[in-house]
């Protein structure tokens, strides 16, 4: 959780019911308190921000459906977790239709403006790429946004309330404020140097020089302003008209401070995005990847998401042994192994242009089994291991080739609801790494993502085609990896998290921990992880390593790390119950809520 209101929102919806007109100063809905885990019926929102469930919650109570639960709690994730999400990044956004009992999703990634090209994150003068903070802290990392249109087109497929009524909540928490709490101090605290470079910044994020202290009330009126002008005229306000044009200035122009608190090592450098390519800027509807998993049916985004793909593939090959039958640190080497192959071929084949049906081919079962037969019990593989060839003839084993080890500092946040209808929506939304590019938009409120820096800034395949290349139009490929899982067409889970690359693996771990080894949905989000990348060692927590490192065959390397992810989750029970779950711990424990308990009175 990011911070807690001082209030609860209340939510001024003009069209609760058919006809039903609710004042503007209706009954304030009870906050719930902050769990991680809730079960009960009629409905229930999983975010890291109990404000943020509470506002979706609310939602439900009063006749909303998942979409739009999803939508207000999204926004208010924008006021209370800024340096993770907010109108100034993007997103994807996966639900499944009780009705139609099809799954769809909204590809909301922030777009490339059309004046990049393969080498802008290159440096004219040096031939070398970029550093990755000389990039992010510069109009060359703001890619167009879409979480916006993503909000819109959500509610105009699927909703049942306006955008304007699911902005209202989240502008009142701006503006009547929340208390600051340690981890908020502290994101601010770690970007205080390149928050400092920027005055619009500074003004917001370090009043007198330093952040907000702990406990003290924060208000962004700027923000709550800027959603209520979108709620008022609508998105043309953003990508057609006069907030659209302060961003395009704010890239083209960065509001460099004066007077700068702390010292920055590298220029602060503008760039391209015009009005127009803010006007261009559509949403996409692909379908969305399937893969079939011991009977279930697991379904994610496509790209420019690596995510559905990876998930996938890697389930595709764990298919092939039982991991049942496995002590757990035999279990955990499968999986690890099967991340480091899955990775492999991401890296090598999956970008936003990439061929479908290339995509297809990583995701067949008989591709699978032939990336798996390289897996050997007794001994890691040796690390980075070789893409397989997704050809359509498949039966031999394959061997070493060129890893992706960028490095992936970024920061998402993911949400989870169901409704009292049967409706699922997982949707992961970010503005990249923690801070995004450190612009806050003048008199906006809303910091600017740092997406493009997602993009490989020089090719990283070899003699192979990089997938992965800055163009004009272009949409940096994605690890975010928004989950729903249905068992005979009807849902059975929904899972999702932030932690930049580590959310492909933490994906496949929860799976894997609750499919595979047993364990209940709070179990599966609560334990160690570990995410192999293929690289040549493995990104752990303590209590993983400490868990598992002495049991694990051979050829194993852990780097140990504080924390991966912040896993939000719901499953359906046998008994019509929904089962919400949200971190205990990680990024200070996350908020789950149902709107009635059980026992059902």
């Amino acid at each position: 959780m990011r911070a807690r209101a001082l209030f609860t929102a209340t939510i001024a919806l003009t069209t609760l019911a058919a006809g039903a007109a609710v004042p503007a100063q209706a009954a304030k809905p009870a906050e719930p308190p902050k769990e991680p885990v809730a079960v009960g019926y009629g409905g229930a929102v999983s975010t890291v921000d109990e404000t943020a469930t509470a506002v979706g919650l609310d939602v439900l109570r009063r006749g909303g459906n998942a979409v739009d639960a999803a939508v207000a709690a999204a926004a208010t994730l924008g006021v209370t977790e800024p340096f993770s999400a907010g109108v100034g990044g993007g997103g994807f956004f996966v639900y499944y239709d009780a009705k139609s009992e099809r799954v769809h999703t909204i590809d909301g990634r922030e777009t490339a403006p059309a004046s990049m090209t393969a080498t802008s994150l290159v440096n004219p003068s040096t031939g070398k790429p970029y550093e990755f903070d000389e990039a992010r802290i510069s109009g060359l990392s703001v890619g167009v946004p879409g979480t916006l249109l993503t909000w819109r087109d959500a509610l105009a497929r699927w909703g049942t309330r306006s955008l304007s009524q699911m902005l209202t909540p989240a502008a009142r928490v701006a503006e009547d404020g929340f208390t600051v709490d340690e981890t908020f101090a502290s994101q601010i605290a770690a970007n205080r140097a390149a928050f400092g470079q920027f005055s619009s910044t500074s003004a917001l994020y370090l009043p007198g020089g330093q952040p907000p202290v702990v406990g003290s009330t924060f208000r962004n009126r700027d923000l709550a302003d800027t959603y209520r002008l979108v709620a008022k005229r609508g998105t043309d306000v953003f990508y057609r008209g006069e907030i659209g044009r302060d961003v395009a200035a704010t890239v083209q122009h960065p509001p460099v401070a004066t007077r700068p608190i702390g010292s920055w090592p590298y220029p602060i450098r503008p760039a391209g995005m015009t009005t127009a390519d803010l006007a261009d800027y559509r949403t996409r509807f692909p379908a969305p990847t399937r893969s079939d998993y011991r009977g279930l049916e697991v379904y994610g985004m496509s790209t420019p998401s690596s995510g559905g793909v990876a998930v996938g593939e890697a389930l595709n090959i764990l298919e092939q042994y039982d991991l049942r039958s496995m002590p757990a640190a035999q279990a955990m080497h499968h999986y690890l192994e099967a991340s480091a192959l899955a990775f492999a071929d991401r890296n090598r084949y999956v970008g936003d242009y990439s061929r479908q049906d290339v995509l297809r081919e990583l995701l067949k079962d008989e591709y699978a089994k032939e990336r798996a037969c390289q897996i050997d019990a007794s001994a890691a593989l040796p690390k980075p291991v070789a893409p397989g060839v997704p050809d359509g003839a498949y039966g031999g084993c394959s061997a070493a080739a060129v890893a992706d080890t960028r490095d992936d500092r970024k920061s998402t946040t993911n949400l989870t609801v169901a409704d009292r209808w049967g409706n699922v929506v997982e949707y992961t939304l970010t503005i990249e790494a923690t801070g995004g590019s450190g612009m806050v938009v003048p008199g906006r409120g809303f910091l600017l993502n740092n997406e493009l820096t997602d993009f490989n800034f020089a090719p990283t395949q070899g003699t192979a085609p990089d997938p992965n290349l800055p163009g004009p139009g272009k949409r940096p490929r994605s690890s975010m990896s928004p989950t729903i899982v249905l068992a005979d067409g009807q849902p059975f889970l929904a899972v999702g998290t932030p932690g930049g690359a580590t959310i492909i693996t933490t994906v496949l771990q929860m799976l894997v921990n609750r499919i595979d080894l047993g364990m209940t949905l709070p179990e599966a989000l609560a334990a160690p992880r570990a995410s192999q990348r293929n690289g040549a060692s493995t990104q752990a927590e303590p209590d993983f390593i400490a868990a598992y490192a002495g049991n694990l065959p051979p050829g194993h390397v852990f780097s140990p790390t504080a924390e991966i992810g912040s896993a939000t989750g719901i499953e359906f029970l046998s008994n019509g119950s929904l089962l919400a779950a949200a971190e205990p711990v990680r990024r200070g424990g996350g908020a789950a809520a149902v709107v009635g308990r059980w026992p059902r009175n």
